[in-house]
């Protein structure tokens, strides 16, 4: 996926400073306020009154530039709408009060995606969910490029899920090719990236991500459940042949190499048919003893 946006946001440093020195300020300012108001009502002077009036809108004007963040909280300062920088520092701070304050959190957040159908690259219909951890790392972007980030974040994982979902083939009873059952370390490396440069717009990035629920659709699950023990019951049985030919080779070669036994060829087809019966076999198989002469 390739994103070009000329007007991109950019994250600044700055735009606010320490709260604890403005807080002491508004102290100082509200004890200076009481006492030349008081003053100037006990001595009749209309002087103290208003300074002690003025001492308090600067009182106010301190304090309502007071804010404050959280550790992994983030507020981005606007003046009349124009992005000014981020204050990232937690604690009490302060602002000029005409300066707008939009209050963002850089924690870490969990998302786990609804069940969506896809079709896998042999177009067998499959349910796959999946689960991300996901944080903003620009705050500017967030918050100016795009309405709504979390949503933003909700619709860009079941695009890229059903984009994953496509790429591979649910499964490969040859083993010859790269699956989403099989290889869910690199597809979910590879969901990730892809994440992480749909996300890159609204400066979001994933730390983690993975499958929850992978499965054949209902319709499917059924004949694909039975093309699987199929492929297990070949598989079993190629084993099985494999390890009772070679056991039969190891028998006859044995019986030949000590001259226990003089066969002929006839004699020799038979007994290797009578162990593969026997090693094969999916029964127990009942011995018939020869009292008679070998022929």
């Amino acid at each position: 996926m390739n994103t070009t946006n000329t007007t991109a946001s950019r994250e600044l440093p700055g735009g606010g400073g320490n709260g604890l020195v403005m807080l002491l300020v508004a102290l100082l300012l509200f004890a200076a306020t009481l006492w030349s108001f008081f003053t100037g009502m006990a001595g009749g002077s209309l002087g103290g009154i208003l300074l002690g009036l003025g001492l308090g809108f600067a009182f106010l004007f301190v304090l309502v530039g007071l804010y404050s963040l959280q550790p992994n909280e983030a507020a981005a300062i606007t003046l009349f709408g124009d992005y000014r920088g981020t204050d990232r520092t937690p604690g009490l701070r302060w602002t000029w009060p005409w300066m707008g304050k939009k209050k963002i959190s850089l924690r870490a957040n969990n998302l786990i995606s609804q069940q969506i159908k896809v079709n896998d690259l042999r177009g067998n219909p499959i349910e796959i969910a999946a689960q991300l951890v996901w944080r903003v790392t620009d705050t500017a972007q967030a918050l100016f490029d795009v309405d709504d980030y979390r949503g933003f974040v909700t619709a860009q994982v079941e695009v890229a899920v059903r984009t994953i979902g496509a790429r591979y083939p649910y499964d490969d009873f040859e083993h010859k090719e790269m699956t989403l059952r099989g290889d869910h370390d690199h597809v979910s490396r590879e969901l990730r990236a892809e994440l992480i440069e749909r996300l890159s717009v609204a400066g979001i990035t994933v730390d983690e991500c993975g499958f929850t629920h992978l499965a054949y659709a209902p319709e499917i699950a059924g004949a694909m459940l039975r093309r699987q023990q199929a492929a297990a019951v070949v598989a079993a049985r190629e084993t099985l042949v494999a390890g009772a030919v070679g056991m039969v080779e190891m028998a006859l070669a044995q019986l030949s190499e000590k001259q226990v036994v003089e066969l002929d060829d006839e004699r020799r087809a038979t007994m290797v048919s009578n162990l593969m019966v026997v090693l094969c076999g999916e029964r127990e198989t009942q011995p018939v003893v020869n009292a008679g002469s070998l022929y």
